[in-house]
């Protein structure tokens, strides 16, 4: 046999969201976070005539979509960095600090892809528990040590869905030592309507140990075409594109992510109708008895414990995926309202009190 990578024997793959249905063919997806919108026409015009050039590869600098991020957001162009989805970024971001014996921190839980990223990368992963369901920000930086390149945090964080506020989250990047790396993983931003809740793009200005992430597969729409980004000064930025593969974000998804730009104010009434409709299963979930953080994501999160298995066997019974963690909780993407009142049926029969 080959030899393989240690790692590799001990680490699991990552499990993304599965869909269900029942036998007489009813099936929500709410496992994903996808938006449930179809693209707009523009971005799927702006998609067909790509689709007349894949004979050729790709801008491997994306310079016109990276141009339109910039105009978008008011930032300079040096300091963006691209990559096939925000995942795909942020394992960039391991490989710029990945070396024996370097420790990345993060909150646990938070985004199942870290300690995933952090075993590839070959660094040590240090998880700090939640508080609750929100980061204990104190001991995060308190768990910084001489060994640690890098820490994540993800504002709104994923599951739970809860958000750090301004305050407590410049205090804790006030603790964090200058030549720590600090990643704002804001793959939720657009959703977030607590005006509290910083722009992590106002912050990294001043910071130079600060970048922040973001992806198009989310409010966007673009989730199957995979297109993310980092903001961040520009040595940041400068590393993160040296460990990007070659002509990673393709050609179609670089024209797609630009119509999206371009169409970004539809975008946005999208947007919001899902954060009306978050606001409505918020509210229908505590009037049914449950006990649910208040999100600022395009999802609800349920402590269920022992049971979660047991509620996600129970909602797939009725067509309805959601995203069981194992002994923790279940997250429940918000769809259509076709969809979410799927679940909030399933939800109310649902023994919780």
């Amino acid at each position: 046999m080959p030899r393989f990578r240690h790692i590799l024997d001990t680490m699991a793959a990552y499990k993304p969201g599965k869909a269900v249905a029942t036998s007489d063919g009813r099936s929500y997806k709410l496992s994903s976070n996808e938006s449930p919108y179809d693209p707009l026409p523009s971005v799927v015009g702006a998609i067909a005539e790509a689709a007349r050039q894949v004979n050729r590869y790709p801008d491997p600098g994306a310079i016109k979509l990276t141009e339109a991020i910039a105009e978008r957001f008011g930032v300079p162009v040096e300091h963006i960095a691209l990559g096939a989805g925000s995942v795909t970024v942020a394992q960039q971001l391991f490989e710029t600090v990945g070396e024996p014996g370097v420790e990345v921190v993060y909150a646990w839980r938070s985004f199942e892809a870290y300690p995933l990223l952090a075993d590839l990368a070959g660094v040590t992963s240090v998880r700090v528990p939640l508080a609750g369901e929100d980061h204990d920000l104190d001991a995060m930086a308190e768990a910084i040590t001489d060994r640690t390149r890098m820490v994540f945090v993800c504002n709104p964080n994923n599951p739970t869905g809860t958000a750090i506020r301004r305050a407590a989250l410049e205090a804790f990047l006030d603790r964090v030592p200058e030549h720590v790396l600090v990643v704002l993983d804001e793959a939720y931003r657009e959703y977030v309507r607590d005006e509290d809740v910083p722009d992590g793009l106002t912050l990294y200005r001043d910071r130079p140990n600060v970048c922040v992430l973001r992806t198009f597969s989310k409010a966007y729409g673009l989730a199957g075409l995979r297109v993310g980004f980092v903001v961040g000064p520009e040595p940041v930025a400068t590393a993160v594109r040296k460990t990007i593969i070659p002509f990673a974000v393709n050609h179609i998804a670089q024209a797609a992510a630009i119509a999206s730009l371009k169409a970004e104010d539809e975008l946005l009434e999208r947007v919001e109708r899902v954060v009306k409709e978050r606001t409505r299963v918020h509210e229908s979930l505590l009037a049914q008895g449950w006990t649910v953080p208040h999100s600022e994501a395009n999802f609800v999160w349920l402590r269920l414990g022992e049971r979660t298995l047991d509620f996600a066997a129970a909602c797939a019974a009725e067509g309805v995926a959601v995203r069981p963690f194992e002994g923790e909780g279940a997250r429940v993407s918000i769809g259509d309202p076709e969809a979410n009142d799927a679940f909030l049926a399933v939800a109310k029969k649902y023994p919780h009190r």
